[in-house]
């Protein structure tokens, strides 16, 4: 069994990693507006590295038809922002990791001669989401509570004994569960079917945008459980 101090140690590292998403950075503000999605999901530059590769593939490929160009420009694009990153002295790890997906997208597209190849690992990632959101529901252990109650630190750490708690919970777990069904049931078919155009416009369409939208219902949802401190009423 695990030492006391190898759990703690764990408890506190799963608390940082759920402190640095963007679930975390959402909760921990006390008013949810344009700026406040914007700079939970890596500000300006974050929206840019995450849709920018995207788009110019649809459109080069919608020019061009081509496997190998439409799929080179998006890995070119993300080593260039690893370069200014690195110029403007700003963290990598985020421009890398992307880098790192396109990278893969990219080699599955020119490898098979399939341009939809490009969005395959999209979907394996959302079917693999969506399989643990479930999972997580029927074990009465809803992710999303799990991520919240590291958040909100001891005031979250009964929040399974809670009915209102537990039941608000587990409505913003099936809000995720939604998110990542909705892109499976639309982009699955479209993969099968080789429609790349399609799949395209739908990674626009059901990423950022419908991932700004669940963050903010999500936070709406926390914040009617455990409102902020200043909120609260004060003891009589």
């Amino acid at each position: 069994m695990p030492e006391p101090e190898d759990k703690s140690a764990l408890n506190d590292a799963l608390s940082a990693a759920a402190k640095n998403s963007s679930l975390g950075k959402v909760t921990a503000s006390d008013v949810i507006d344009g700026p406040a999605i914007i700079a939970a999901i890596g500000g300006v530059r974050g929206l840019v590295e995450s849709i920018v590769p995207s788009f110019l593939f649809l459109v080069v490929y919608l020019i061009s038809k081509d496997v190998l160009i439409s799929s080179l420009v998006p890995v070119a694009l993300a080593l260039i922002f690893i370069v200014v990153r690195v110029a403007q002295k700003k963290p990598v790890a985020p421009a890398i990791s992307g880098a790192v997906i396109v990278g893969v997208t990219a080699f599955l597209a020119i490898s098979t001669g399939r341009a939809e190849n490009n969005f395959v690992v999209g979907i394996l990632l959302n079917v693999a989401y969506l399989i643990a959101m479930v999972v997580s529901i029927i074990a009465r252990r809803p992710l999303i509570g799990l991520v919240v109650g590291l958040l909100m630190g001891e005031d979250g750490k009964n929040w399974r004994d809670d009915p209102r708690k537990f039941r608000i919970l587990t409505l913003a777990t099936w809000l995720w569960t939604a998110m990542f069904a909705l892109r499976v049931v639309i982009e699955l078919p479209m993969y099968l079917a080789s429609n790349t155009a399609g799949l395209a416009v739908a990674k626009l369409i059901l990423g950022v945008p419908l991932y700004a939208v669940v963050l903010w219902v999500t936070w709406l949802l926390v914040r009617s459980v455990f409102p902020p401190k200043s909120a609260e009423p004060a003891a009589q």
